[in-house]
């Protein structure tokens, strides 16, 4: 078998959101595997198709004219595999973020136990937890049958009972979940996933074996100091992968496609950012954020070991009404550099989740939605940061941990007017501390490389190996508790030529170095007064290799967090500078 998917020469990746439909090549050239080009299409799973087939003909349509190879034949359907005369492709990977968030009902024991730790499963997929029902809710077992009935949820997630532990209220949850599958339409019948004590599994699929889809995964709570999600977080992938195919018509035949590898795209993400922190194999950790319309997704490694949030709260599209429950408005406006009236930001927030697939029409619009950007990736990477074991989080709270690199992607990255606005809106977003990389997936390769790595990871080696990810930039980002203008950080920049450059970098400053995109150089860093670079703790500096790339070498010393000032004005004016200082 493993043969037989090396030999695969093509691949077709379909990636399906709710705003894109991207279809994207990859084939052998000069015998490696290159990605060859993309075609897109807008999504059609929202009426007035409500089928994502139309739009992934069109995307593919798009990629037959790009490429000149002859993909569908005369009969409308996909050549595969492919034929001795090029045509067709030889396998197929898709990845999918489409559709609204699940509706999930969380069952368990302890609010703190299991209870958080099924919460924390239902935030690797694109859910939207409706109803938490546990050991000590008060309310009757009729008020919250009818509750689950009102809410017509599409899974029940039931937990709780370390192995060996507690059964007998375990059980008295199943009833109720029992109870209400029973009373449902079975059309209408939620997927059920068990994943407390083991050892009830048989009166688990006792309880359930005539009335609903039950589901089976390792504890999520073994102990009461332990929670493992991994097992229950793939079991979790495929019940998501089901009822999406039954609730978007089109992705059955994709599906069918890709041999049943139809993955969320948050999964394809994860096992990435998994890869590349195995690769690295360093201290540093491995960071991919992508920011849709569906929701902001964020996957941290550290040497293998994957954090994978998904928070559709936090999407650029429907959702964006209800942003304003998670943040107050100020903190949207303080990002802007435009004097932009508090109300046009909020009824731009509406616009926007009327209609998601709107472009900015004016500048106003576009300093809005990087502002919004901006706020979105703080929310969320603060959220995903309170998940990292606590020797992995950074020694100051709150700060993003050493990373190497920093993957972006998603429509408002590389659709902006220019690179340099992308790289500040992921600098000001994240605000990655010490050393490291911006990335940039401008083709959002990264859920569907992941889909393609269970059908063939020599591909997905050799893919990652080449340009297809472009390199932004060097980021130093010193932290330092200095009084503004302090010098806190000496750098000595030596390129490949000789070419040296000093700089003497002071609280609050942000410069640019140029170093041309790929040019291999060496940077020598000598903190002062106690400044950390992230090389052993504060004070500590050396030297380190680096590679150029498309905005040379940045130091950002604004500081760490990053603080705005009150004043309106200065603030626009500081935000102005710092726009013209990366060329925005």
């Amino acid at each position: 078998m493993t043969t037989s998917l090396v030999q695969a020469d093509s691949l077709l990746t379909l990636d399906i959101g709710s705003i894109t439909t991207r279809a994207a090549l990859f084939d052998v050239v000069d015998g490696r595997y290159r990605f060859l080009a993309m075609g897109s299409a807008p999504s059609t799973a929202e009426a007035p198709f409500k089928d994502v087939s139309e739009g992934i003909r069109v995307a593919i349509d798009r990629l037959q004219t790009i490429t000149g190879r002859m993909l569908v034949g005369p009969d409308e359907r996909l050549i595969i595999p492919s034929t001795p005369d090029g045509m067709g492709v030889d396998t197929v990977a898709a990845a999918l973020s489409v559709g609204p968030p699940l509706k999930v009902v969380i069952m368990g024991l302890l609010d703190d136990i299991s209870l958080e730790s099924a919460q924390h499963l239902a935030e690797t997929t694109y859910a939207q937890v409706v109803e938490v029902m546990g050991l000590n809710d008060r309310r009757k077992m009729e008020t919250r049958l009818d509750r689950i009935l009102q809410l017509r949820p599409d899974l029940i997630l039931i937990a709780g009972g370390t192995e060996g532990g507690a059964s007998q209220s375990v059980l008295k949850m199943l009833e109720i979940a029992g109870l209400a599958c029973f009373l449902l339409p079975q059309e209408q019948r939620p997927e059920v996933l068990y994943v407390g004590n083991q050892s009830l599994r048989d009166e688990v699929r006792s309880a359930f074996s005539k009335i609903g889809h039950v589901h089976f995964a390792a504890n999520v709570r073994p102990t009461l100091d332990l929670e493992q999600l991994e097992a229950a977080q793939y079991r979790l992938a495929e019940i998501t992968r089901q009822i999406r195919m039954r609730q978007i018509p089109g992705l059955r035949e994709v599906d069918g496609w890709s041999g049943g590898g139809l993955l969320p795209a948050s999964v394809g993400l994860g096992r990435i950012v998994r890869f590349l922190s195995k690769v690295y194999n360093s201290s540093k950790g491995v960071l991919g954020i992508d920011v849709g319309a569906a929701a902001t997704s964020v996957a941290v490694a550290f040497e293998g070991d994957l954090i994978s949030r998904v928070y559709p709260p936090l999407g650029l599209g429907q959702s964006l009404s209800e942003l304003l429950r998670l943040c107050p408005v100020e903190q949207i406006t303080q990002w802007l550099h435009l004097d932009i009236p508090t109300d046009c930001v909020i009824q731009y927030l509406h616009q926007k989740a009327l209609y998601p697939a709107s472009l900015p029409a004016t500048g106003e619009d576009l300093a809005i939605v990087q502002a919004i950007t901006r706020q979105v990736m703080q929310i969320a990477i603060t959220k995903a940061l309170y998940h990292l074991p606590r020797g992995l989080r950074s020694s100051e709270a709150g700060l993003l941990p050493s990373m190497e690199p920093i993957i972006g992607m998603g429509s408002v990255l590389t659709r902006a007017p220019n690179l340099s606005q992308a790289f500040l809106m992921l600098l000001d977003g994240l605000q990655p501390t010490g050393v490291t990389t911006l990335v940039l997936d401008q083709n959002h390769l990264s859920p569907v490389l992941g889909a393609a790595a269970a059908i063939n990871p020599l591909l997905v080696v050799q893919v990652l190996e080449s340009n297809t990810f472009l390199n932004l930039g060097t980021v130093i980002a010193p932290v330092s508790e200095a009084r503004p203008g302090t010098p806190i950080l000496r750098l000595r920049l030596i390129a490949e030529s000789g070419a040296e450059t000093k700089l003497d970098v002071k609280q609050g400053s942000l410069e640019v170095l140029a170093l041309p995109m790929g040019q291999p150089a060496q940077i020598h860093l000598q903190p002062l007064h106690r400044c950390d670079v992230g090389m052993g703790g504060p004070g500590r500096g050396g030297k380190l290799r680096i590679v150029g790339g498309v905005l040379g070498v940045v130091v950002d010393a604004r500081g760490r967090p990053l603080k705005l000032p009150a004043d309106h004005g200065r603030r626009r004016e500081l935000l102005g500078k710092w726009r013209w200082t990366l060329g925005c």
